[in-house]
């Protein structure tokens, strides 16, 4: 009962709480790309026995329209999902099943609203067929204001290798020997080839769960990145949560390595 009563004085605070914190933010200041990290379903799942969605991927999958939603209220330009990692693979083959039926719902939901661009940043040889197909086919959206990158069958030394992989390609089609493209690889060239390329790198990387690691997310985008580690499992984070980390940002004083 007094559980209950206290979660009702919350629900009915928040939203006053979440006006203070949009009131003091500088949007001179809100990250042009950020990154985000949707970790803890599974815990989640285990923290409520009692819900029908065994590992929380469905219920992580229903959070994410709100996050985009988020991000437009806040002049956000682009964000990046982390959906599912190489290495996701090495769970159980019914889990993984799962979760690539949810992420084939979540894209067809967001591409059906017809309110972001969408792109898929990736290894899409290594999804089911109907999915990399699927990824390989996003529709645009021209009126969109938000580009939102669903990164699925990401890693970010997947990445690194693929970028490094297409400049040799490239080179080679242009006639030109080994030596001849060590010598004019460099760090542009990579990032030419990256994923993301022709976006900003994320100015801030968002991981929930309570977990302070970047599991290999955005590995060269992020070299200058700020962090913000939230405790709440994906399934639970809230807008005020969001708002936050903003905040968090908006006072960090960025040396960008210097």
């Amino acid at each position: 009962m007094l559980r209950s009563i206290r979660s009702q004085i919350k629900s009915l605070l928040y939203p006053f709480y979440e006006w203070r914190i949009i009131k003091d933010l500088d949007f001179s200041k809100t990250p042009r790309h950020i990154g985000v990290t949707l970790d803890g379903n599974r815990r989640w799942a285990k923290q409520n026995p009692d819900s029908t969605d065994p590992y929380g991927h469905k219920r992580g999958a229903a959070k994410i329209a709100d996050l985009l939603g988020w991000c437009e209220e806040t002049q956000v330009e682009v964000v990046t999902l982390w959906m599912l990692s190489t290495d996701n693979f090495k769970r159980s083959p019914e889990e993984v099943a799962t979760l690539i039926g949810v992420i084939s719902e979540i894209v067809d939901d967001l591409a059906a609203r017809k309110r972001w661009s969408i792109k898929a940043v990736g290894a899409l040889d290594i999804l089911p067929q109907p999915l990399a197909e699927k990824l390989a086919s996003l529709p645009g959206c021209a009126d969109s204001k938000l580009q939102v990158n669903v990164a699925i069958g990401y890693g970010g030394r997947r990445e690194i290798v693929d970028a490094v992989r297409g400049f040799l390609v490239q080179e080679a089609e242009a006639g030109h020997t080994l030596a001849e493209a060590a010598a004019t690889i460099d760090a542009d060239a990579i990032a030419r080839n990256l994923y993301t390329a022709g976006q900003p790198d994320p100015e801030l990387l968002i991981r929930t769960s309570g977990e302070q690691r970047l599991g290999g997310f955005l590995l060269w985008q992020s070299a200058l990145s700020e962090y913000y580690f939230c405790e709440a499992y994906w399934p639970d984070f809230r807008r005020v949560d969001f708002l936050r980390a903003l905040r968090d940002y908006s006072r960090r004083r960025r040396r960008l390595g210097a």
